[in-house]
């Protein structure tokens, strides 16, 4: 019988072990999943910017972004569109032309844009580009997208910053105004102090964009616009509206 009582005993206080063992893993659990929420809540949030400054708005799109009302997103304030057209050597964005006649037709400016590709010649990505834009008029110029996130590792940084030369070049000579976009490693890894004078369209959450010398600065990868249903980039020009028919205008 003694034995018996003993083996309940323990039993109820492995039973509470459990239970205590048990409710301090879950509520860990629930603190580090509130945490990263947190941080990257913090981290992807958008920096405050002054739209008196900065009053020209745009956003950047791809097929990612479904299919959208170009009309409700000029009549919520946006000006101009970066469309995403190409992507290495053969890869091209689908809704390109649907979305390019649209944004058009609607009235706001468009830009093209080339997801670069660390891994594959720079002339070929180029013919990729122009064989997809055709004779398209890009009013604010073609994007080369230079950044590290979904590239490949391992590959010498001066062995792409001479292959985005090489497709910057090309497309300058095939009459393009040709726009590096990137975030803030990429430009230091990649552009600065290498490449010409090519306006830089930065990625920045920060709330004064860095580098200093920057054409558009996208601030927000989660915002919201009449017209797209779902997250859209959103960017400003760095100037005022007289400045920015003087960028139209490529004076």
């Amino acid at each position: 019988m003694i034995i018996i009582n003993r083996i309940r005993r323990l039993r109820v206080f492995f039973r509470r072990e459990w239970v205590v063992t048990t409710t301090f893993v879950a509520v860990f659990a629930l603190l580090v999943g509130v945490c990263w929420w947190a941080w990257q809540e913090f981290r992807t949030s958008p920096p405050y910017v002054d739209f008196t400054r900065y009053p020209v708005k745009g956003i950047d799109i791809s097929r990612h972004n479904g299919m959208m009302n170009f009309d409700a997103i000029l009549e919520d304030g946006y000006e101009f569109v970066f469309i995403k057209a190409s992507e290495g050597r053969t890869h091209r964005d689908e809704n390109f032309t649907l979305n390019y006649s649209k944004a058009v037709r609607a009235g706001l400016a468009v830009g093209a844009y080339h997801f670069f590709r660390f891994d594959v010649d720079g002339v070929a990505q180029a013919m990729n580009f122009c064989r997809v834009v055709g004779d398209r008029p890009l009013a604010l110029g073609a994007v080369i997208d230079v950044e590290s996130h979904g590239n490949p590792e391992g590959v010498d940084p001066m062995v792409v910053t001479e292959q985005v030369s090489a497709m910057a070049d090309y497309l300058s000579l095939k009459g393009f105004r040709v726009i590096l976009y990137t975030n803030k490693d990429g430009f230091y890894d990649y552009i600065y102090g290498r490449l010409g004078n090519y306006p830089l369209w930065i990625c920045s959450f920060s709330q004064v964009p860095l580098p200093d010398e920057w054409t558009f600065w996208q601030f927000n990868h989660r915002g919201r616009v009449q017209g797209i249903r779902g997250d859209v980039d959103i960017n400003v020009f760095a100037g005022s509206r007289q400045q920015w028919q003087s960028f139209l205008n490529h004076q």
